[in-house]
């Protein structure tokens, strides 16, 4: 399959009702594009549990899981028959987690994103078995942690406190809202999310656009278990910003958005922090050409904070930030399945493997919403049941696999 750049100027008739519709709610102030937004994006309530999952749609794949019907079931058996999963699993603190490029040096660096990660693979466990052993060892992890972090240190840093803290909120989120059984220390957790992890990535990051989109979600999240409003605009808000300069629509001009603070004044600036693209088409993203596993975070973030905006009451998927994720899947899927890549893209090579990150845009996006998304859905229902990349995606066949809610 052959992808060529389309005119720059050249609408589809959907993309054109979009805008139309777009705009007539910008008229009636229901939603601003980036640059323009409310800055009161927080719920004059937050929701809970409310960070990318809520309680109808757990309790929609409990219900799917407990009748054995699929793909949940097969989700399920994935998620239990992980590391993630065990009982036995000891949690391995350290005061300060030291983490450089690619975990060189790796003190702490693993050690905390799989302990995040088995406290969020726990919840889940809890809230589909109502085993309490799994609800315990959730606390267990999360407690062992707030108990002996007290920072993050080295050049990624701002990226090892995102993943970990997105997990740490999805965590913490499912078990003070559903456990039933008691939580002695979980303000201590609150303390440690609000001291050592919030201001290390509120304030975002100017390097490439996966970094602040994966510290907003972490932001986002530990915002609404801390019901933090005014955090909630912030990330909110830097989020909007981001997503536009990370994904390309053809509507953005001749040139894709950028973030004011990167000083990107000039089209060789911005070809050079593109990766060396120079042609910009629809769904292509800023780190398209560097590799799709790093894309890949970037669309996840996207998602995952969309999804968390749904549940709290301003539903982003009407925006720009639903368009720029519909494109990124459509565009990115449709070389992971093989299509033969043009030589005006990245020099005519790509470098596969998107990842886990396909569910919570496509089912958002497709199953609520009715768009069609033929690349995405293959890919979907290629890569299911979609596990976890070991930083900050879990089981997201389980708990957004064809969910309605």
């Amino acid at each position: 399959m052959q992808v060529t750049p389309a005119p720059r100027r050249r609408k589809s008739r959907r993309s054109a009702l979009a805008l139309t519709a777009a705009a007539a709610l910008l008229t009636t102030g229901l939603l601003s594009w980036p640059g323009t937004q409310r800055a009161e994006a927080a719920p004059t309530a937050f929701a809970h549990p409310g960070v990318t999952v809520s309680r109808a749609q757990l309790d929609f794949a409990r219900g799917k899981v407990l009748a054995g019907a699929q793909p949940w079931k097969d989700a399920y058996d994935q998620m239990m028959a992980s590391q993630y999963a065990s009982l036995s699993r000891t949690p391995k603190p350290r005061a300060v987690v030291e983490c450089g490029p690619y975990s060189n040096p790796n003190y702490g660096c693993t050690d905390e994103r799989e302990d995040a990660i088995a406290a969020y693979t726990d919840a889940l466990a809890w809230y589909m078995t109502r085993d309490d052993r799994y609800a315990v060892k959730a606390i267990d992890l999360m407690d062992a942690w707030s108990a002996t972090i007290t920072d993050h240190t080295n050049s990624n840093a701002p990226l090892q406190t995102a993943w970990a803290g997105a997990s740490w909120a999805r965590a913490a989120e499912l078990i003070k809202y559903t456990y039933t059984g008691t939580w002695v220390n979980a303000g201590r957790f609150a303390t440690m999310l609000r001291t050592v992890y919030l201001p290390k990535v509120i304030n975002g990051s100017n390097s490439n656009g996966n970094w602040e989109l994966t510290m907003m979600e972490a932001a986002v999240g530990i915002s609404v278990f801390l019901e933090d409003k005014a955090s909630y605009d912030s990330a909110m808000a830097r989020f909007r910003t981001r997503t536009a300069a990370y994904v390309y629509l053809s509507s953005d001009g001749d040139l894709p958005k950028t973030v004011p603070s990167q000083n990107l004044n000039t089209r060789d600036k911005i070809v050079s922090y593109w990766q060396g693209q120079s042609t910009f088409v629809t769904g292509l993203t800023q780190e398209t050409c560097r590799d799709f596993t790093h894309t890949g975070y970037g669309i996840s973030a996207i998602s995952h904070v969309a999804e968390t905006s749904r549940i709290q009451g301003q539903d982003l998927y009407g925006t720009d930030v639903g368009e720029r994720l519909r494109q990124a899947l459509g565009f990115q899927s449709t070389y992971e399945l093989g299509a033969a890549v043009p030589s005006w893209l990245c020099g005519g090579s790509l470098k596969l493997g998107l990842g886990p990150v396909t569910e919570v845009g496509y089912n958002a996006l497709h199953n609520r919403l009715g768009i069609a998304m033929t690349h995405t859905q293959t890919l979907t229902e290629r890569n299911r049941p979609a596990g976890t990349n070991n930083l900050f995606v879990a089981w997201e066949t389980l708990t957004d696999g064809d969910n309605p809610n």
